[in-house]
């Protein structure tokens, strides 16, 4: 992969944390809402904290070089 697919790969995966962010705080605020007894809540929460660390994986290995950033 050459320095401007990286880049734009890298630019992405930014966009899509951020993204995963604010859906993860927004399940977080509904799952105290709930008192913390809403299963669906936790597992949908759960599977957003797994793809934002996917995704933070990916975003460190385009920058092994710490040539982006």
């Amino acid at each position: 992969m050459n320095d401007d697919e990286k880049g734009k790969k890298f630019l992405e995966s930014i966009d899509e944390q951020n993204n995963l962010q604010w859906s993860i705080v927004a399940k977080l605020s509904s799952l105290i809402n709930s008192k913390w007894n809403s299963t669906e809540l936790q597992n949908e929460l759960e599977t957003l904290v797994e793809k934002h660390s996917k995704i933070t994986k990916e975003i460190n290995s385009l920058d092994e070089n710490s040539s982006i950033l």
